[in-house]
């Protein structure tokens, strides 16, 4: 296949999950920016979403809002119809939507263990699976799975989010090698510590065994994703890019 077969089909459009704030919408404006029409995913923040779309109107690109729950069996249907028929056919997919519930090991419910499991890992398993097919017939598709820096680096109190976010690792890379020769590409981003909100909780001093000695921005973790959904990173698949200041060294 010549590199000229991997460049992006006219009118195909970005999907973003878990996008109505934080990382998902960072990614949701750079893609954007970028020329990608872009759905932006959420779950219950339906004002957080409308910003992300309004966000994206106002540096000059097209959005649209879809409601899914990605941890219901039954929401890819559900949303890539939604995706298909306002905006077309998908070209990049971001499994960005994730959720914690931290506890340690020997306390965590099984309600807060499968929880995570369903959000992190099976809502990225399960539109990944509904998105190939279309990837794989335009010869062109890419796969971004956002990760944790937590999946191969313990974390006491995170076992549930640690063990799915390992799990998307695992699953980004067997995924990939089955569709390369497709046009298909799948990787992941692993950020570290981002100031956002599912982080404003953690104490200040986890900082300072960052060695860049800060936090990261959602736009940091935004522009790797951007590189990876771009015809220039044609030849990256089954890998992670940490984005992390470090930690993970």
């Amino acid at each position: 296949m010549s590199a000229t077969e991997l460049r992006r089909p006219e009118g195909a459009c970005a999907v973003v999950t878990g996008a109505s704030r934080g990382i998902g919408a960072a990614i949701a404006l750079a893609l954007a920016v970028d020329g990608w029409p872009v759905a932006v995913n959420y779950r219950a923040d339906a004002s957080g979403a409308a910003a992300t779309v309004a966000a994206i109107e106002a540096a000059g690109g097209r959005a649209i809002s879809a409601q899914a729950d990605v941890a219901d069996p039954q929401s890819p249907p559900q949303l890539l119809d939604a995706v298909h028929e306002q905006l077309g056919p998908i070209g990049v997919l971001v499994n960005n939507a994730g959720v914690r519930a931290d506890g340690l090991a020997l306390s965590l419910s099984d309600d807060d263990w499968q929880r995570v499991l369903d959000t992190n890992l099976g809502g990225t398993y399960r539109l990944t699976r509904a998105v190939l097919r279309e990837m794989i017939r335009a010869r062109f598709g890419r796969v971004i799975n956002i990760a944790s820096v937590i999946g191969p680096r313990a974390n006491a109190g995170q076992a549930n989010y640690a063990a799915s976010k390992a799990a998307v690792i695992a699953f980004t890379k067997t995924a990939a090698v089955e569709v390369a020769r497709r046009g298909v590409t799948i990787n992941a981003v692993a950020p570290g510590l981002i100031e956002t909100d599912m982080t404003e909780d953690i104490p200040p001093v986890l900082s300072d065994r960052v060695p860049a000695q800060r936090a990261g921005t959602p736009a940091e973790v935004a522009a790797a994703v951007s590189f990876l959904a771009s015809e220039r990173a044609s030849y990256i698949t089954a890998t992670t890019i940490y984005v992390d200041g470090g930690l993970s060294a």
